[in-house]
């Protein structure tokens, strides 16, 4: 079972994997995604899946690291965090409230279902997949 500061600084992760965008500090974000071909994103459209580090990297060049685009707040809901029985893998649910300005057009989402996965590596816990949803019936 995790540590209560396991618990904790997985948590911090989840916050940070949106709230990086806040102060641009895209090398705390690059520091909790994992750097390989398997990491993946599913976000509600198919044409922005993420599939490898290299892309997820190419798309913050492309959106979140140009001047056009400003981060203004985040909020999560309903944080549901599990570990597994071995303490190596971590995975979690919520509702995520995430909105920013493009050109100084606010853009964002709220009420977005947001799950992932996380894995411990050589000690240090690092997100492995993402998705975002929104609910059909809404």
């Amino acid at each position: 079972m995790p540590t209560e500061t396991e618990r904790q600084q997985v948590t911090q992760i989840i916050h940070d994997l949106i709230g990086w965008a806040l102060t641009k500090n895209v090398d705390r974000l690059f520091s909790i995604v994992a750097q390989d071909d398997d990491f993946f994103i599913f976000h509600p459209d198919s044409r922005s899946t993420i599939l490898g580090f290299e892309a997820f990297k190419k798309l913050g060049e492309r959106v979140w690291l140009k001047d056009a685009f400003r981060a203004t707040d985040y909020a999560v809901h309903d944080l549901r965090l599990n570990f597994s029985r071995l303490g190596d893998t971590a995975w979690f649910s919520c509702r995520l409230d995430d909105h920013a300005e493009w050109n100084g057009q606010p853009t964002g989402w709220d009420n977005c279902r947001w799950t992932g996965t996380l894995e411990k590596r050589d000690g240090v816990w690092v997100t492995v997949q993402m998705h975002f949803s929104f609910d059909k019936d809404d």
